[in-house]
């Protein structure tokens, strides 16, 4: 659990103990002041009754409020430039097409609330300059997401060296690639690229998915496509 995550667990807790202990002073400083000159039974009897009561109303009171916990999941989504990664964000969190999206020159964070999760996801820019930076961000990451250009058979041997170089620094962290612009003519098929990439030697540890994805302006293709890699975002992040 993330260090904000358990300070706000922590505070919740000590804020319902605190609530507690000042009905239970308030009850005993209303009773003894009241009963100041009855007998010391007396003043039991009702302090034992008031006591009661309210501990039930603590109790009733604590099963109706759920104890917050962490639901903030980081999704690291990596690619080269020009593979579609700002495409496929945007879909991802908006239903709303857009014509032109710009790429991302440096880092994009976007946050998605979905199913009672919080999905934050980060992209990194994918120019050679900033490739540098990806590995830093693998240590926070709960799922990788790598957008492949698909159609671009001359940069796939980059896109292989520079998927398994990140893929070496954790050996258990979910993958998900896309094949993305699968709605060009000169497009790879997944089987294509999953070997042209080298991802039948991963090992058996690592939960993988290759999707076949396309994020143009509108289109069936993108909806389904982007629908399919949200649901399984949710599905892979439920279970952690």
């Amino acid at each position: 659990m993330a260090p904000s995550a358990t300070l706000s667990t922590w505070a919740w807790r000590e804020g319902q103990r605190w609530r507690h202990l000042t009905s239970l002073l308030f009850i005993a400083w209303k009773v003894y002041f009241r009963d100041a000159n009855d007998s010391c039974i007396g003043w039991r009897a009702r302090w034992e009754q008031q006591l009661g009561a309210e501990l039930q109303r603590e109790k009733a009171a604590s099963q109706d409020e759920e104890e917050p916990h962490s639901c903030e999941y980081q999704v690291l989504v990596l690619g080269l430039d020009g593979a579609g990664k700002s495409s496929i964000i945007h879909y991802v969190c908006n239903t709303e097409a857009q014509k032109d999206i710009a790429p991302t020159q440096g880092f994009n964070s976007v946050q998605l609330q979905a199913n009672g999760l919080q999905l934050d996801l980060l992209e990194v820019g994918g120019s050679q300059n900033l490739r540098f930076y990806w590995n830093h961000y693998l240590s926070k990451a709960h799922v990788l997401v790598f957008v492949v250009d698909s159609a671009d058979g001359s940069r796939l041997p980059i896109a292989q060296q520079e998927l398994h170089c990140l893929l070496s620094e954790d050996s258990q962290l979910p993958l998900i690639v896309l094949a993305n612009k699968q709605d060009k003519s000169d497009a790879l098929s997944v089987t294509e690229l999953k070997k042209e990439l080298g991802l039948h030697t991963l090992n058996s540890q690592r939960e993988f998915f290759l999707l076949p994805t396309s994020a143009t302006h509108a289109g069936l293709d993108t909806a389904n496509s982007v629908l399919h890699l949200k649901n399984l975002l949710i599905k892979l992040l439920a279970q952690t």
